[in-house]
This record gives C-alpha cells, sequence and structure tokens, in this order.
C-alpha cells in the first residue's frame, strides 16, 4: 500500500531565523504522524532546516536545481551541490518555473535525470490551465507532462518518482479541484505509467495533489483512492495548519 506523503513548498518566503522557529514548533506537532513529511524551503534556508530536522521524522527538500553538475551558470545550484548538504528531495517543473523561467518539458527530464544521478528524491509537476481544462485537454496535458518527464528513465526510477499534480488554475488561487476530478486526473496519469513501465510500477508510484489544499479539504482530498498526499503552498507556511494538514488522517 503506498504511503501519504505530503510536502510543503515554502516559495519565496521564509528567512532562517524563522525557519529555525517553524521546524522546531512543527517537529513537536507531526512526531507521531504515520506520513511522510517533507518541506521544500529556499536555498539560504537549507542548511539550517537540515540542522534543526536532524533526530526529527521531517524531511528537507530544495525548489529547483540545475540538471548541470557545474559550469558558468550564475545563480544555479546543482544537484551535486544540493547532496552534498544531505538534501534528500527536490522540486522539479513548478508550473511557477514552467511560467516564470522557462522550464520546459525537455529540461524537467533533465533534471530529473540529474537528481537520480545524484541520490536525490524528484517531485515533479504536472498540471493544465484554466484554458486547457475548458477545452477538455486536462488529460492530454498532464500524461504528456508526465511520459516527456520520466522519459529514458529506468522502472526502478519511475517508482522512486513522486508526481505532483497541481492544476495551476487552482495554485494560488483559492480554488480547488472536486476530490473526484483530481482522483480522475491522478487515475489518468497512473494509467499513462502503466502503459509505459506496467501495472505493477504504476502502483506503487507517488502522485500527490496540490493546489489550494488546506486543513479543511486535506482529509476529503487524500482519502481518494489514487491521491497519495500533497504538494502544499502557501498553507505551508503556518506551522499549526500544515501539521493538521499532515495529521489529517487523525482528525
Amino acid at each position: 500500500m503506498r504511503k501519504k506523503v505530503i510536502a510543503g513548498n515554502w516559495k519565496m518566503n521564509m528567512l532562517p531565523n524563522e525557519t529555525i522557529e517553524y521546524i522546531e514548533n512543527l517537529s513537536k506537532l507531526v512526531k507521531n504522524s504515520e506520513n511522510e513529511v517533507i518541506l521544500c524551503v529556499p536555498y539560504v534556508d537549507l542548511f539550517y532546516a537540515l540542522l534543526i530536522a536532524q533526530n526529527t521524522n521531517i524531511k528537507i527538500g530544495a525548489q529547483n536545481m540545475h540538471f548541470e553538475e557545474k559550469g558558468a551558470y550564475t545563480g544555479e545550484v546543482s544537484a551535486k551541490m544540493l547532496k552534498s548538504i544531505n538534501v534528500e528531495y527536490v522540486i522539479i517543473g513548478h508550473s511557477e518555473r514552467r511560467q516564470y523561467f522557462n522550464e520546459t518539458d525537455e529540461t524537467v527530464n533533465k533534471k530529473v535525470k540529474a537528481a537520480f544521478e545524484n541520490g536525490l528524491k524528484p517531485i515533479v509537476c504536472v498540471g493544465e490551465t484554466l484554458e486547457e481544462r475548458e477545452e477538455g485537454k486536462t488529460a492530454d496535458k498532464i500524461t504528456m507532462q508526465t511520459e516527456l518527464a520520466l522519459k529514458d528513465l529506468t522502472p526502478e526510477q519511475v517508482q522512486n518518482t513522486i508526481i505532483a499534480y497541481e492544476p495551476i488554475w487552482a495554485i494560488g488561487t483559492g480554488k480547488t479541484a472536486t476530490s473526484e476530478d483530481a482522483n480522475n486526473s491522478i487515475k489518468e496519469i497512473r494509467k499513462k505509467i502503466a502503459e509505459i513501465y506496467g501495472q505493477n510500477i504504476a502502483q506503487r508510484v507517488i502522485i500527490q495533489y496540490g493546489g489550494s489544499v488546506k486543513s479543511k479539504n486535506a482529509k476529503e482530498l487524500f482519502n481518494m483512492s489514487d491521491i497519495d498526499g500533497g504538494l502544499v503552498g502557501g498553507a505551508s507556511l503556518d506551522p499549526q495548519e500544515f501539521s493538521k494538514i499532515v495529521n489529517f488522517n487523525e482528525n
């Protein structure tokens, strides 16, 4: 049975001192959770987050990385650099990276490969725009993104990839896909993985939902058959609120 994985994406928020205080508070609130807890924090917070999260059940991830190991890429950080300080996870292909920083399906695939080459676990984001949703193109868009992101990976690597389905129209808008819609979209992603890698692998892949996840809707979303937790944005900035999402199955 797949476990639930709840990851917080802080985006461009939190200073180091705030990070320390946050993790000290959160660790007390989620210490007994049976769900996997990940915080994806800004680069400047990584060292402090890793330090404070030691001896807790909180895992630390980055929000992006470059696919090259080193070179003349001013302002970028490589997978090898992240691994050197014991980061475990990295978000790849978030819609904001695609929208504002020209991330493509090709660069997403390169980053996923680089993550695995350096022992990082990728959280790969896929999702459709409101226009694509209204035109009935949701399944085509997200399955294509999934297929291209996983291109040339081994079955074992695919099995260890976390996919986050995040409808772009629901990110930061307060709008949430219905639990049925989200579950059906995730079923489409799992079906595509099964077509390429087989049903056994597809049933082991963790696929999260992201898009205005809050403590009020987490239980309904995460109890659906194919939703394996969430990638949480704004609600992850408050340790009390985020802990309620992590502990959704205890309420």
